[in-house]
């Protein structure tokens, strides 16, 4: 049995619908319902009545939520327990970040904050948004940074948990050079040759931001959809190597922009800013739990001493 498929099936159990679990989840339908009945197959007893709409558990399934839900507990409290008998310096803060700013803006954050604050033992957990969020309300990390935008915004309690606005983030589309130093690929194409697209899984963070700027173009685009990955490292790299067009961040194609290997598709506004026809701009964000940072183990002084910095920067950038 896995630890995923307890987390699974007690999300089920909670919203009592596959669809909306496997969106938190960020997975397919598909492959959740297979990851419900593989749980089912290892318990040896159906957990959900599908006889019924909506979703609903059987008795069995009744009983075997509250023990998930202890299961679940005890784990986090072993790992809580097991870590305070690690070798890991006690001052070591966990950051969750999102795959492309764990590449692309955390180290050169990271270095910024050093030179101020000097060297910070660190552990850093790359994670899709929903889970890097569940980590930080479960206990599991210090900090989270993460992308945020109206659309689709990070529902953490403000009463409870502190924000920083670190910076901005636009995505856009990009494409390989052609001939005579054009795109090889260009936007909106057209219904008889539509453009190749390179495109994120649903249910990355990325992804949703990308739909949210194609149905938002004021000129429809044609695209067809060759390639499809969660991870915008492997999107950049397909269109690096020609495949079609791919929306990606920034901060992951500065570059090979600046060496003239990916071309970005639509038009800068004036005075060099990041708006463009198809470009959307995201924040990038900063958490902590308020309560957890009023600890007074070395960790928690580290945290507050980071966050002392971040704030004084932020305030006179501001300035």
């Amino acid at each position: 049995m896995e630890l995923k498929w307890l987390e699974d099936f007690v999300s089920l159990a909670e919203t009592r619908s596959f669809s909306r679990s496997a969106e938190l989840r960020h997975v397919t339908q598909p492959a959740f319902s297979r990851r419900i009945q593989a749980l089912e197959a290892w318990l040896g007893t159906e957990l959900i009545d599908r006889s019924v709409y909506p979703t609903r558990l059987t008795n069995a399934g009744q009983v075997f939520y509250e023990q998930a839900l202890a299961m679940l507990s005890q784990f986090h409290e072993a790992r809580t327990l097991l870590r305070g008998h690690t070798a890991t310096p006690a001052a070591t803060i966990e950051f969750a970040v999102p795959h492309t700013l764990s590449l692309t803006y955390f180290p050169r954050w990271l270095q910024r904050i050093e030179a101020q604050l000097g060297s910070i033992h660190t552990r850093l957990r790359a994670l899709n948004v929903h889970d890097a969020v569940l980590s930080l309300v479960e206990g599991g990390c210090d900090l989270i940074m993460g992308y945020h935008h109206p659309s689709h915004p990070v529902a953490l309690d403000p009463a409870r948990y502190d924000m920083l606005t670190l910076g901005i983030e636009p995505i856009s589309p990009f494409s390989a050079p052609g001939r005579a130093g054009r795109a090889r690929h260009t936007l909106p194409g057209t219904p008889e040759a539509p453009a190749p697209y390179l495109s994120y899984t649903p249910n990355a963070y990325l992804g949703r931001m990308t739909e949210v700027i194609i149905s938002n173009a004021q000129q429809r685009l044609y695209l067809d959809r060759v390639y499809e990955t969660d991870m915008a490292e492997g999107l950049k790299a397909m269109a690096l190597a020609g495949h079609g067009i791919a929306f990606l961040p920034h901060s992951a194609v500065e570059d090979a922009v600046a060496d003239g290997r990916l071309i970005r598709l639509d038009r800068a506004s004036r005075g060099g800013g990041p708006q463009g026809q198809f470009t959307l701009t995201m924040e990038i964000r900063l958490y902590r739990d308020k309560l957890a940072a009023q600890g007074d183990d070395p960790r928690h002084t580290l945290v507050r001493a980071l966050w002392d910095v971040v704030s004084a920067e932020l305030a006179q950038h501001a300035g």
